[in-house]
């Protein structure tokens, strides 16, 4: 009943996310734009998610989640925001049986679960598709450590697979799993010796049954930096210094236990402030992190104080910035696993302070005639119920700001400084609504904010080749090319380029855009949409009907498909010209060109 209660209220609490769109930032690259996936869940689709490293990772399994949504629910975004909003409830239901199980106490337990069911810092691990991975990972994640409880208490080399084989599926998922075998110290050290059925090994045996578990965490750092830098995520030292890079690594440690006391201001992308980074904060930050340090060991004989703290500072190392991956000080994702910890430590602290107080509230009745037993209920029950229906709230707004793109970065504008990739996101949001002059100013922004941002520049570009200013526009695509090693704006960088100097009639500089576009990204359909031109613009009628055909595969738009009915209609293939021409008119129905070559075509016919 317990399980159904949890699981019941994350699905009511996260409903409102199943009537959102996609979020114009990473979802097109997941999904909506992904060529693969699109495709649904097909044996191509399984053998390219074993060995792509797009996105700058090695995550096959959550692919196959993607694909797996494409073939259920095909591009409604309802379906894979329904598909997210499960495996966070699975998480919730299987985080709180674990507890239960290994330690017994229900009370503690199922605090820690509503709190991670309930608190805003998971809206964005869950709320945004592809973050996908997250929430995947998590559950492989909780999976293991039951498989490893179920482990320890009999040990045999079946057991320890199903350990094994659940941690594979985690790292599959996502790699900040690799800190799982650390986990699995910590949970030796407690729960794990008080909910042994038998005499628990030595610290020598528990250190050396994992050492085939840190050997598949550093096999998976490895496979995550060579696609990381790879993919252009890793930043060079020159960009964050190391001491930059240690003090906002202790301002994140800090800030993410400030943001679980009083989760306000949450965003999608905290801006990294750099050699701007204030001393005061670094130091307010280093003494905070020492007094509760100090805390957890003075109280050290409550070894849930020590796992919970150790389990929050570990989880977070591969995330927390000494390797410096994109431009983000920090991220509220990062915390879905790490703030298990922190929830452990309060939970289960609360409890035993409550349990001494009513001990002796106990004892002192007992002290005094006549009076009855004390109420059975915690005193701290109310209070506790007070902040989940606080965090819930607070949940529930922040979900909201996830209801559309324009208020996503909106918001993201509002609660954060000199955020240039929210100014490019917020501009992009504009133009997805054929708001291009609401959009222009933010992409200017985006720009004086960081002169080296490439998407802005790749924007700016686009704005001026759209208004006519072919040489600006050109100008701003070689500016956005020479700042970005990132292959997907470059493949779209170049496909825009050589838009661009076709308007001009350098058709060679052109075709050498679009043909390194396409090395590229083999799917960039606009650069085969400018072949296909180039290709007409020198009668070479069949190789120009076999790019616009691509592009249309890739990416169906009403100018390749007026542009292929044209070329059809002179090799006299007039049917395949008739559906070329219907189909640019389902897709710009104002397209007067179109229908009136269609016209003409029946007429010819009757």
């Amino acid at each position: 009943m317990v399980c159904l209660l949890l699981a019941a209220l994350t699905l009511a609490l996260y409903n409102p996310v199943n009537h959102h769109p996609f979020v114009n930032y990473d979802d097109d690259r997941y999904v909506t734009e992904n060529l693969h996936i699109r495709q649904g869940l097909t044996g191509d689709t399984l053998r390219w998610s074993l060995t792509s490293t797009e996105q700058a990772n090695w995550h096959p399994l959550t692919w196959i989640s993607h694909a797996l949504d494409v073939s259920l629910y095909r591009m409604s975004a309802g379906g894979h925001h329904f598909s997210s909003v499960l495996l966070h409830a699975a998480n919730v239901v299987l985080l709180y049986l674990l507890l239960v199980w290994a330690t017994g106490r229900f009370g503690p337990s199922l605090f820690v679960a509503l709190l991670f069911a309930v608190h805003p810092l998971q809206v964005e691990s869950v709320a945004w598709i592809a973050e996908r991975k997250n929430v995947l990972c998590t559950m492989f994640f909780l999976l293991a450590l039951w498989a490893y409880g179920w482990y320890s208490r009999k040990r045999s080399w079946g057991r320890y697979l199903a350990v094994v084989a659940l941690f594979a599926a985690a790292l599959a998922a996502k790699p900040m799993a690799i800190t799982l075998p650390f986990v699995l110290l910590l949970i030796d050290y407690w729960p794990g010796r008080q909910a042994a059925r038998q005499e628990s090994p030595s610290w020598w045996r528990l250190i050396a049954e994992k050492i085939p578990l840190f050997a598949m965490s550093a096999g998976s750092a490895t496979i995550t930096m060579i696609a990381q830098r790879a993919g252009g995520a890793v930043r060079a030292v020159s960009q964050f210094p190391i001491r930059v890079r240690v003090a906002n690594a202790v301002c994140a440690y800090a800030a993410y236990l400030w943001k679980a006391a009083w989760p306000a201001s949450l965003a999608p992308l905290y801006p990294h402030p750099g050699n701007a980074i204030s001393a005061w904060k670094v130091w307010i930050s280093a003494a905070l992190l020492i007094a509760i340090s100090s805390l957890v060991w003075r109280f050290r004989d409550r070894r849930y104080l020590v796992v919970g703290w150790l389990w929050y500072l570990g989880t977070l190392v591969p995330v927390i910035g000494v390797v410096q991956v994109g431009d983000a000080a920090m991220a509220d994702r990062y915390t879905y696993i790490p703030m298990i910890g922190v929830f452990v430590m309060l939970a289960f602290g609360l409890a035993d302070l409550a349990g001494r107080r009513s001990q002796a509230y106990s004892t002192a009745l007992q002290m005094q005639p006549g009076m009855g037993q004390p109420h059975p209920l915690s005193p701290l029950t109310v209070p506790a119920v007070l902040a989940l229906i606080a965090l819930t709230w607070g949940t529930h707004r922040q979900i909201g700001y996830w209801n559309s793109n324009i208020d996503l970065w909106s918001h993201t504008l509002a609660v954060t400084r000199n955020n240039f990739i929210a100014e490019d996101n917020l501009g992009g949001a504009y133009i997805l609504e054929g708001k291009e002059e609401d959009a222009h100013p933010h992409f200017e922004a985006a720009a004086r904010i960081n002169p080296l941002d490439p998407m802005s520049h790749s924007n700016l570009g686009t704005y001026c080749q759209t208004h006519g200013r072919i040489q600006e526009a050109i100008a701003q695509y070689q500016t956005a090319i020479a700042l970005t090693s990132d292959a997907s704006l470059l493949a779209q960088t170049y496909a825009n380029l050589g838009s661009a100097q076709r308007a001009l009639g350098d058709d060679s500089d052109a075709r050498q855009s679009f043909v390194q576009s396409l090395r590229l990204n083999p799917m960039q359909f606009n650069a085969w949409l400018g072949l296909g031109l180039i290709q007409q613009k020198r009668g070479n009628i069949g190789d120009a009907i076999t790019d616009l055909s691509r592009s249309v595969e890739i990416q169906p738009t009403a100018e390749a498909y007026f542009e292929l009915g044209r070329m059809l209609t002179q090799t006299g293939h007039i049917p395949e010209a008739i559906d070329a021409y219907t189909e640019a008119l389902k897709l710009a129905p104002g397209l007067t060109e179109a229908q009136q070559a269609l016209n003409s075509l029946h007429q010819q016919q009757q």
